[in-house]
């Protein structure tokens, strides 16, 4: 089967070559998109997590983009692990690219990272976290009581806590804002903008994408 996501354009929408359908299909929650890319993954199946069409959306969504060939086995596969999608969709049509940008800002004793509409300001010498922002998800404020005064290394990551698309790009932040303070990601300038580049796949939400 000739399939290709793009990984040398990483973070574009999921695409097929020559004449291939693709599809996606459609959670009712993000815990549950994550879960069936995780069985699918497993199982061998090419697939990327995008954000579904807006019509198709019941709030912060992630769906998950296949080749329509592979969708009866895939199906089968989730049900034999008790993932059931919330519906199938024969489109890509404004689905939204992951993505795969993440910016910065020195502040000198503070450091600020954004990915996507979601931002974390951390310092610089401890790791402690002082500020999260953006987005308009319902579990940003809990996150922010949650993550604020803890530290990049002991805290918790956003994804264990959030259940929407704006914690898992606050968890890119996270990531990143994590990997800049213990110095293997070591910014060359006092602001930038690179590619994320840890084994994450995540999507952006659109504040009050649904709502």
């Amino acid at each position: 089967m000739k399939w290709l996501f793009g990984k040398a354009q990483k973070g574009a929408v999921a695409r097929a070559v020559v004449d291939e359908a693709v599809g996606i299909f459609l959670f009712d929650d993000v815990t549950s998109a994550l879960k069936a890319e995780k069985v699918l993954k497993a199982a061998g199946y090419d697939i990327e997590l995008v954000a579904p069409p807006q019509r198709l959306r019941a709030g912060c969504d992630l769906a998950i983009a296949i080749a329509a060939v592979e969708r009866p086995g895939a199906e089968r596969e989730l049900a034999s692990r008790d993932v059931e999608p919330r519906g199938w969709a024969d489109t890509l049509e404004g689905t939204l690219e992951l993505a795969d940008i993440v910016t910065w800002v020195d502040f000198g004793e503070h450091l600020m990272v954004r990915a996507g509409n979601m931002k974390i300001t951390v310092e610089k010498d401890t790791g402690r976290i002082v500020n999260t922002s953006g987005g308009g998800c319902p579990d940003i404020p809990f996150l922010n009581l949650e993550l604020v005064g803890d530290t990049v290394h002991n805290g918790r990551r956003p994804r264990e806590l959030g259940y929407t698309l704006c914690g898992l790009m606050l968890d890119r932040a996270f990531l990143e804002a994590r990997s800049m303070v213990d110095g293997t990601a070591v910014p060359d300038s006092v602001e930038g903008v690179r590619a994320f580049n840890a084994d994450e796949t995540l999507a952006p939400c659109e504040a009050g994408a649904g709502r």
